[in-house]
């Protein structure tokens, strides 16, 4: 709940010893928020996509961000960020954390629509939609969480997040 409602407590816990503890606490709340989106992506197809979904979605998503975290540590320093590497770690979970429990919270409506239709398109699309509006406030916290470690720049942060959004696009068509 913090991650919604004080983003900016849980950037100070990063700063903070310890902090790796928090780390794992929201790596695990990504876990449990992409399982359920993927469960809910699977009653589309059924059968095996109802334990299929959630493993592809949670690995997948955390296999992108492990890909692109060094070159978001890289442009961090260039824009003028003094960010430890654990804290630019805690971003990245944060970015997770909240774009899954955007998802989540999408979920209701997806599983009206894999009920409702039958067009593979149709359900491509509303996920994609859900998807980058859900990403779009994941990056918005990346940048604040910069601001608040005193990024000079956040043009970096701006080439860092499509990166991370053709990685995820690309794994996920794979």
């Amino acid at each position: 709940e913090a991650i919604l409602r004080q983003p900016r407590r849980m950037l100070f816990q990063l700063r903070q010893s310890g902090s790796t503890r928090l780390i794992g606490r929201l790596l695990l709340m990504f876990a449990l928020c992409a399982a359920v989106y993927g469960f809910v992506a699977g009653t589309f197809s059924g059968g095996a996509q109802l334990w299929i979904a959630p493993i592809k979605i949670a690995g997948g998503m955390l296999a992108c961000a492990l890909i692109c975290l060094p070159s978001l540590y890289i442009f961090s320093c260039l824009a003028g960020s003094r960010a430890r590497l654990t804290e630019v770690i805690g971003l990245v979970a944060g970015l997770l954390v909240l774009t899954t429990t955007l998802l989540m919270g999408f979920a209701p409506v997806a599983w009206v629509f894999s009920q409702s239709t039958s067009s593979l398109v149709a359900m491509g699309a509303l996920h994609l939609v859900f998807w980058f509006v859900a990403s779009f406030f994941g990056w918005r916290f990346l940048r604040n969480g910069f601001k608040h470690l005193s990024a000079q720049s956040s043009g970096a942060l701006y080439v860092w997040m499509f990166i991370f959004v053709v990685v995820c696009i690309q794994m996920s068509a794979s």
